[in-house]
């Protein structure tokens, strides 16, 4: 692509997060972060990896989250009533384990994470969703680890929050929890989330239908789907045609003899 200047629409990596304020319906935020954090196993794109819980509301959150996790059915996703499948492989189990280490070893609090239905699947990779409180956002958990684990930091006022939020390399998606509108209103603002895609009291766990799907930073450049998409696959080009015998354009040079310019139709 380079040796051409061919133009890229690119969709790289993602670790999205959802700050939850201390306004937040929690029933609805919990409903939220179970589907966008343990969905497909958290291997999308847009799998809800962050969670920035206010301070206020943090304990409470992880206690219903915690309850939900213990309830979603590991397994064969052909089986009716199972709402997470398998890893893509050993190796992506293999990474999730070393994160986990690392998460501890960093002084975070781990919950789940551990290996399911072994002996009756041995070549499937079933785990149990993880957890991870942790006590600052390291690289550790800058990296997209593409698993089912959820980071979770806490913080005490909106400006810290945004700050978390936006520090790292990838800018897919963002989500925040508030019945406070100036808070929704600057989170998706130009002072708020750098990502592509910013909602609020919706989950990062989807490409909404009709919407430009894409991101900012390492994430890539230009969107996918909705009205933007087509200018990505198209070509501008700038004609002028002119229809009639003049062309004023010689810098104030007289032309005379044959090369004199026709003015409406004679020399």
């Amino acid at each position: 692509m380079a040796a051409r200047l061919g133009r890229t629409l690119l969709e790289l990596g993602g670790n999205n997060a959802m700050i939850v304020a201390p306004s937040a319906d929690l029933a609805l935020a919990v409903r939220a972060i179970t589907f966008a954090a343990i969905g497909t196993a958290g291997q999308r794109c847009t799998t809800l990896g962050r969670l920035i819980a206010h301070e206020s509301v943090a304990e409470p959150l992880l206690a219903r989250l915690r309850d939900a996790y213990a309830q979603a059915r590991v397994g064969d996703p052909l089986e009716p009533g199972t709402l997470v499948g398998p890893l893509i492989d050993g190796e992506a189990y293999t990474r999730m384990q070393d994160a986990l280490r690392r998460a501890a070893a960093e002084g975070g609090r781990v919950w789940g994470g551990e290996r399911l239905l072994e002996r009756e699947r041995p070549d499937a990779y079933d785990v149990r969703a993880a957890i991870a409180e942790m006590p600052a956002q390291s690289d550790l958990v800058r990296e997209e680890t593409f698993a089912p684990i959820l980071w979770v930091l806490r913080y005490r006022d909106l400006d810290e929050a945004i700050a978390l939020q936006n520090d790292l390399s990838q800018g897919l998606a963002s989500s925040i929890f508030t019945n406070d509108l100036r808070e929704a209103e600057r989170f998706a603002s130009a002072e708020g989330s750098d990502c592509g895609i910013v909602n609020v009291n919706v989950g990062p766990s989807g490409a909404e239908i009709g919407g430009a799907f894409g991101g900012e930073k390492e994430t890539g450049g230009g969107r996918e789907a909705g009205s933007d998409a087509w200018t990505s696959y198209m070509r501008r080009a700038t004609s002028t045609v002119n229809f009639s015998g003049a062309l004023p354009l010689a810098q104030g040079i007289r032309f005379g003899g044959a090369d004199a310019p026709m003015e409406g139709g004679r020399r």
